[in-house]
């Protein structure tokens, strides 16, 4: 291996967290995971630092010695080496196995570094982190204006709307991204934060005088869970699903929202996802 500049450097199980995953939110992050006895890794190591090294800080190169970082390897699936893995915001977003030639190597590297709109929304992040949220949407828009399905550019864009109730736009903006986690996440709140406007007192008073009412009950939870009370929304919405009455499924729906929201590591969203399973059969 060659001698590793500034922007390559040893990394084991203790310190990828710091080193990898937040630094791949400021700069893409370049892991390979290697062993000194595999002779591809011989090869396809010093083509990795040469490159890092001309991209002068564009991206960073980490590596990994697999036989002393043995249960790092495990959980990022190593099977064979080497083995690369590009993070970027810390996530996995490209990998390969084995040693490629280097213009293969150099093609590969391009495909995972910012674009010119990647940089924009860096931008906008900035400009909300300064608290200009009206340049920040500005710039948003421009990168949504050049590419609709930018995956960052709308999701940043439609959580801006969503905090300000226009929920509406927001799920025109979601609705032009590729399906996922996140985007799935964001309509839950969008949905959610549509009830945010009704007055719970009305709610309560309309539920108070019918309990039989579910359709009352289950505006009163989304109106709950509009203000983050998540628990006694989830009650209310649990306790349609039981009744097994013709507002079943928007009940069931709207606990989906609430634990889109809350994610599925919340105790909440564990507690009452094992309710809602036991209610429906």
């Amino acid at each position: 291996m060659t001698t590793p500049g500034p922007f390559v450097k040893d990394i084991d199980t203790a310190n990828f967290p710091q080193g990898v995953l937040q630094r791949s939110r400021e700069v893409p992050v370049v892991v390979d995971f290697w062993a000194a006895w595999c002779q591809p890794c011989q090869v396809l190591g010093p083509i990795l630092e040469k490159v890092a090294a001309e991209a002068d800080g564009a991206f960073e190169l980490v590596k990994v010695d697999v036989d002393s970082n043995q249960e790092l390897s495990a959980q990022y699936g190593v099977q064979g080496i080497p083995m690369v893995v590009a993070f970027r915001d810390g996530k996995i977003v490209d990998s390969f196995t084995g040693a490629l030639p280097e213009p293969a190597i150099r093609q590969w590297i391009e495909g995972i570094l910012p674009t010119e709109l990647d940089l924009m929304v860096d931008q906008a992040r900035t400009a909300l982190l300064d608290d200009d949220s009206v340049t920040a949407e500005h710039i948003l828009r421009q990168v949504l204006d050049q590419q609709s399905d930018h995956s960052e550019a709308g999701a940043s864009l439609a959580s801006m709307l969503i905090e300000r109730g226009e929920t509406d736009d927001a799920m025109i903006v979601l609705g032009r991204l590729t399906p996922g986690s996140e985007v799935d996440r964001l309509q839950s709140a969008a949905r959610l934060k549509a009830s945010s406007g009704q007055d719970l007192s009305e709610l309560e008073e309309k539920l108070a005088a019918d309990e039989s009412n579910e359709e009352a009950r289950i505006d009163l939870a989304k109106a709950l869970a509009a203000r983050s009370e998540f628990e006694p929304a989830l009650d209310h919405l649990l306790a349609v699903v039981r009744a097994k009455g013709p507002k079943k499924d928007d009940a069931r729906v709207a606990m989906l929202d609430i634990f889109g929201v809350l994610g599925d590591e919340h105790p909440l969203t564990q507690t009452y996802r094992r309710q809602l399973a036991t209610a429906l059969f």
